[in-house]
């Protein structure tokens, strides 16, 4: 986990092709999909990001969704102890819900934002939340 924050901090810092590179390296490494799911969603999560065709992106964050449905809080818990699997949902959701908006197909979009408020209540309160909520809102108002 600490070579995938260091990677965002490079992407962070403007460097998007050698973050994107670092983290491609650590999904080979990792086995993919087949490897820890923990590291499997943060890495698919964080390389959608860094994907400069929405179709490339789209493909990341349903990896990072898949990923998630494999991992479980004990294994969560071992990296953090305040994380819940079901808290990440909202947000996977949201990202693929503005995926499909770019791509045109507001009707998937609307079912992923459903998706994303179901789970509203698995986010922890604060500033974190707010940045969810906030997000799914916009992205429904402009659908």
């Amino acid at each position: 986990m600490g070579r995938i924050h260091a990677a965002q901090l490079r992407a962070a810092a403007g460097e998007r092709a050698g973050a994107a590179a670092d983290l491609a390296a650590l999904w080979d490494e990792i086995g993919g999909e087949a490897g820890d799911p923990l590291h499997a969603v943060s890495l698919a999560h964080f390389l959608a990001d860094l994907q400069d065709d929405p179709a490339d992106e789209l493909e990341w964050d349903r990896r990072a969704l898949r990923a998630a449905d494999g991992l479980t809080d004990e294994r969560a818990r071992e990296y953090h102890s305040s994380l819940a699997v079901r808290g990440f949902y909202p947000s996977l959701h949201l990202n693929l819900a503005a995926d499909l908006v770019e791509l045109g197909d507001p009707e998937a979009a609307r079912h992923h934002l459903d998706r994303a408020e179901a789970g509203f209540a698995d986010l922890p309160p604060g500033e974190y939340a707010d940045m969810i909520t906030g997000a799914v809102a916009r992205l429904r108002a402009q659908l």
